[in-house]
């Protein structure tokens, strides 16, 4: 995709979403933090559900240590591999009790550092709570990245260096947010609504879909020449 086409590509995305938020619930930092972390391999609408009353409980490391991991487990036992996931947050808080006196660090290395944290989580947490110009590539970013044409690689981290060499200012804080949005609503891995789809003519995929009952294009068919008298 050419840089014009990419500036078009987010300005159009920026017009329909001026202000792109993650879909995850949370209080402060640390609850983000918490969230993204419980989100891997489950929706944010099902940790919504789950953290509602855990997050009204616990807003620090200490009160997470305090609830303990049995008591943690309790609140997000609907959620996919929670026993995996309880053992993480109740370490990664000790950690953050112990050596950054119980707040998140700003900084991707520390974060990395905190059990079940990786860098998509990392980046997460850099862009939505500190503002950061992160790219934390999904599997949304990653599909949607290579299906238009914006940012091919064959690795989340090859897809996010890309974005981070063509993603143009202003559209850096908030791009994660609407590649993500786009491709959780309409850009979808199985049935890609192109049909109401606002980047059709800039991406390209070229099996584009077509609306429920229509049927794709057909390609045109040069006329046959006149058989010779």
């Amino acid at each position: 995709m050419k840089r014009e086409a990419i500036l078009e590509f987010f300005r159009r995305l920026a017009e329909a979403n001026p202000s792109p938020e993650t879909e995850l619930a949370f209080g402060n930092v640390y609850q983000l933090l918490v969230a993204v972390v419980l989100s891997a391999q489950s929706t944010d609408v099902g940790v919504n559900k789950a953290t509602k009353a855990l997050f009204a409980e616990v807003k620090t490391p200490q009160a997470m240590l305090d609830l303990g991991e049995d008591g943690l487990k309790q609140h997000i036992k609907t959620i996919g591999l929670f026993n995996a996931k309880a053992k993480n947050v109740i370490a990664l808080s000790e950690i953050l009790v112990r050596e950054h006196g119980g707040e998140v660090p700003a900084d991707r290395d520390a974060l990395t550092a905190l059990p079940g944290v990786g860098r998509k989580t990392a980046n997460v947490v850099l862009n939505c709570a500190f503002g950061a110009e992160t790219f934390a590539v999904d599997t949304h970013i990653f599909r949607v990245g290579n299906r238009t044409g914006l940012a091919k690689g064959k690795t989340p981290l090859a897809v996010e260096k890309q974005l981070e060499k063509k993603v143009p200012a202003p559209f850096r804080v908030g791009a994660h947010h609407w590649l993500i949005l786009h491709g959780r609503y309409v850009c979808k891995a199985r049935a890609p609504e192109c049909w109401r789809c606002q980047l059709s003519d800039l991406c390209a995929f070229k099996a584009k879909t077509p609306a429920k009952g229509e049927r794709p294009a057909k390609p045109a068919v040069a006329p046959r020449r006149a058989a010779k008298a």
